[in-house]
């Protein structure tokens, strides 16, 4: 996990417990609020795929873990893909240097896939929680619509929208557990050190 995050060229300092989850709670505020402002936009009939993108964005910059880049390391461990390069002679005489980042930047150690491991766990042990709730939720408008009839514009567009946020919460949970969980990584620091 890096201790450090740049957000629009000021760097965060996420060393601190309190910082990560602080950070955390303003991922899902954005999130939940982006999800109820998309539903008055239109029900989220064209504007629910927004969500999927702002996830990604939010995986991609801040969170990492599926992509390359963010505060957890890569969960697959491969290095990150390369562009395009410039041709040597046009990087030399521009100046530009992009080294090949070290191994420990997208490599776990043990410890790491265990917590990774233990964090898709958790995760996916509320999301199926959730897949109950759909269950329950299509299965009650299939065959006794008169449960949900009370509901103004019929349980489809509901069922839509418990989809997308699990489908939300699916791709940002695994990382949201780590960074809520992990301690201080000055302490973590130390403890290596000794």
């Amino acid at each position: 996990m890096r201790a450090e995050l740049i957000l629009m060229g000021k760097r965060l300092d996420m060393a601190p417990q309190s910082h990560r989850r602080t950070l955390v709670v303003l991922i899902y505020a954005g999130l939940t609020a982006a999800l109820a402002g998309l539903w008055f936009v239109d029900r989220w009939r064209v504007t629910g795929v927004y969500m999927i993108f702002a996830t990604i964005l939010v995986n991609r910059t801040v969170l990492g873990g599926y992509n390359f880049g963010g505060l957890i390391k890569p969960f697959s461990g491969k290095a990150p893909r390369r562009a395009f390069d410039p041709p040597p002679f046009l990087a030399l005489g521009l100046r530009v240097y992009r080294p090949e980042p070290d191994e420990s930047e997208y490599r776990n150690d043990e410890r790491e896939l265990q917590q990774r491991d233990r964090a898709h766990y958790n995760a996916y042990q509320g999301l199926a929680m959730g897949l109950v709730a759909i269950w329950m939720l299509a299965d009650s408008g299939a065959y006794a619509p008169r449960l949900v009839k009370w509901l103004p514009g019929g349980p489809a567009i509901y069922l839509y929208g418990l989809v997308l946020g699990l489908v939300v919460v699916s791709q940002t949970l695994p990382q949201a557990i780590l960074l809520w969980t992990e301690p201080d990584l000055t302490e973590l620091s130390e403890e290596s050190v000794v």
